[in-house]
Order: C-alpha cells, then sequence, then structure tokens
C-alpha cells in the first residue's frame, strides 16, 4: 500500500467517524433493544496469504456453535429480520471503519477471503492479495448481485461451496487483478462514489 493510499483511507475513515458517529450510537442502541447481544460478529478473514486480521460486523444472524464457508441459500433461515435490512443498506459493514483505522483494510480493494479459500486456491490469492484488502472494490460493484443471487439458489453448504469455488472466486479474480493494475486514487474515489450511488439506487428501487 502506497503512502498515499493510506493518507485516503485514514483521512476519509475519520471524516465518516464525524459525520456517521452520532447515527451508528443511535444504530447500536436499535440492535440491542431489537436484535440483543453479541452486538458484533468479528470473522477472520485473510490480511495476506499468511496473515489474518478480525473483520468486524454488526451482526445479521443468529449464534450457531460452528461455523464455516461464506453465506449461501444454506444460511438464510439464520439471518435476522433486523439483519437483512443490515443486509441491504451495508450497515452491518460500518464497524469496518475500525479495520481500516488499524491499517487491516483499504476503503477500496479486493474483499478480504476467508482462510479456507486462500489455502485451497493460493495461486490466485498470492496475486490477489498483493493488494489491501477493502471494503468495497471492482469486484464488489460488478460481481456481487449477480454473486449474491448465485449463492441464494444453493439449499446446501456442498452447493454453496461448489458454486462458490467454481464461479465466483474465479470471477471477482479477475476484476481484483484489473483493479491492481489500474488503482489510482483517482481510480479508487470513482469506486467509493459507484458503491455509493449502488447504494441509493437500490433504496430508490425498493421504494419503487
Amino acid at each position: 500500500m502506497t503512502i498515499r493510499k493510506r493518507i485516503f483511507d485514514i483521512f476519509f475513515a475519520c471524516l465518516l467517524v464525524f459525520i456517521i458517529g452520532p447515527f451508528t450510537l443511535c444504530l447500536i442502541a436499535y440492535i440491542l433493544i431489537k436484535q440483543g447481544r453479541p452486538l458484533f460478529y468479528v470473522a477472520e478473514r485473510m490480511h495476506s496469504p499468511t496473515q489474518s486480521f478480525g473483520l468486524w460486523k454488526f451482526r445479521t444472524m443468529s449464534v450457531v456453535d460452528k461455523d464455516a464457508g461464506v453465506s449461501g441459500g444454506d444460511k438464510d433461515s439464520r439471518i435476522t429480520p433486523l439483519g437483512q435490512k443490515l443486509r441491504a443498506k451495508r450497515l452491518d459493514e460500518f464497524p469496518q471503519l475500525w479495520n481500516i483505522l488499524k491499517g487491516d483494510l483499504s476503503f477500496v480493494g479486493p474483499r478480504p477471503p476467508l482462510r479456507e479459500y486462500v489455502e485451497r486456491f493460493p495461486e490466485i490469492y498470492t496475486e490477489v492479495l498483493k493488494s489491501r484488502p477493502g471494503v468495497t472494490g471492482l469486484a464488489t460493484i460488478r460481481f456481487h448481485k449477480h454473486e449474491d443471487r448465485l449463492l441464494a439458489r444453493c439449499d446446501t453448504p456442498a452447493q454453496t461451496d461448489d458454486v462458490y469455488t467454481r464461479i465466483c472466486i474465479p470471477r471477482k479474480a479477475r476484476l481484483d487483478l484489473m483493479y491492481q493494475r489500474n488503482q489510482t486514487t483517482c481510480y479508487d474515489f470513482d469506486l467509493v462514489f459507484q458503491t455509493i450511488g449502488n447504494l441509493f439506487r437500490r433504496k430508490n428501487n425498493r421504494r419503487k
């Protein structure tokens, strides 16, 4: 990561903490009232092929003793009513500002993968994770909705794993590497604003 990109991340993370801080405190109180504890879900994700970190999110699913793999249709029954609303607007990702300030994440980059996929596909993630993982990115903007639709059709963990490894990982990797080759501060601005625009369009579509 360049110094310029790190300054970009710290500046906008601090700005967002200042702007949405009061709203986030209200959201925390609302989640505690409606859903109870635990408030957060901290998942292991990979920062590099060998280094992991704890990715912070607001909890959107019921708690189980053991969880593995990405979320597909087989896990839909665990998503809470409030969790569905948080996911739809990506409000569950607000705590990742802490990950950005710590240096675990950038605003823009490949989404941080689970350890099991990094270990199964080292040739892919050795290249993808040369970029610091991000909250949003080219693959998120172009493929996220399609990925959700594909995984939502899966009824078992085995189906989810097959679709994710066979279709999602290769397609996202191509987009992540495309971003990596063309990364600039202006490009990062563009992708952030595209992400914000997509959220507003999604909100307007639901109203219609």
